[in-house]
């Protein structure tokens, strides 16, 4: 195999991932047009379309699952043992790709990996900041961080935060004139602070608990997010309760500036972990990343 047929067989890939040329062009820094050629090329040569083609989407045919079924885990070995080899050289470099709640990423990953972009200047970082339960394998990435009960158990996790309460929190300005919810029934009367989860497009419904009462209540309100900190704002100027990990709140509850309420129902997550593939051998890269976010022995 000539090395342009690697390069369009990459180039395919990234289109079929990514379900986007505009996406993929993006991606691996070169034109629409140029990409689309390339793809158009190879389809030419194998005498049949990898890629079924519509105004709004592109999707591979079966012909493309094949080929990205039996050539990526390939080619991704192929990375790895080239990765491997330039491990062996003294410098460090390559990117890792994380995928991370967005609060997570100001709050934790971002302080413990600074100091080792300093220590490391030809090591990359692309950090993406939502709360899908992302395919990082697929996608992809490097590294995933959610909570601990979100983690696949054929994952390899490693622990970056000890188990986190949340809170019912709103500003003292709201409980005032609105009173204080006792019961989780108690909070369909009240305007609640909502998360848009971009997964499903449905309303995070809040997971309480009392004992071994679980529930989990679908809340509504005038404000919705994608984010925590809107969600955030939006509390400490009075709009309504909001649903929040303990290191998004503490320093307000400290301050005075939000109250908690419902203490009795607000659970204790799972703390915060990383995880990756269990791959026969991972880059030193990727090993530097894990112990400089991980928790502290």
């Amino acid at each position: 195999m000539t090395r342009h047929a690697i390069s369009d067989l990459l180039a395919f890939l990234a289109v079929a991932q990514e379900r986007s040329f505009t996406r993929a062009a993006a991606k691996l820094g070169v034109s629409q047009s140029a990409l689309s050629h390339t793809v158009r090329a190879l389809e030419t040569r194998l005498g049949v379309r990898l890629l079924t083609r519509t105004t709004r989407s592109v999707s591979p045919t079966e012909a493309g699952e094949r080929l990205m079924a039996t050539v990526a885990p390939r080619l991704q070995e192929i990375e790895e043992e080239v990765q491997a080899v330039s491990d062996l050289g003294d410098k460090v470099s390559g990117t890792i790709r994380i995928t991370a709640i967005d609060h997570v990423v100001d709050s934790l990953i971002w302080p413990r990996l600074a100091p080792l972009l300093h220590a490391y200047p030809d090591l990359k970082v692309e950090v993406s900041s939502d709360y899908r339960m992302v395919d990082i394998v697929a996608e992809r990435f490097d590294i995933g961080v959610r909570w601990g009960d979100q983690v696949a158990r054929d994952m390899i996790a490693v622990r970056l935060a000890p188990d986190m309460p949340m809170h019912i929190v709103a500003s003292p300005s709201h409980v005032a004139q609105c009173g204080i919810p006792l019961e989780p029934a108690d909070l369909l009367q009240h305007n609640c602070i909502t998360l848009r989860l971009a997964s499903s497009g449905g309303v995070y419904a809040w997971e309480l608990c009392q004992g071994e009462r679980q529930i989990q209540a679908r809340v509504s309100g005038q404000a919705t997010f994608n984010g925590a900190y809107q969600m955030l704002n939006a509390a400490l100027v009075g709009v309504g309760l909001a649903f929040l990990p303990q290191d998004l709140v503490a320093e307000h509850l400290a301050s005075g500036r939000l109250v908690s309420l419902m203490r009795d129902w607000c659970p204790v997550f799972p703390g915060l972990h990383a995880y990756y593939p269990s791959r026969r051998q991972s880059s030193r890269a990727l090993r530097l990343v894990i112990e400089a976010i991980r928790l502290p022995l």
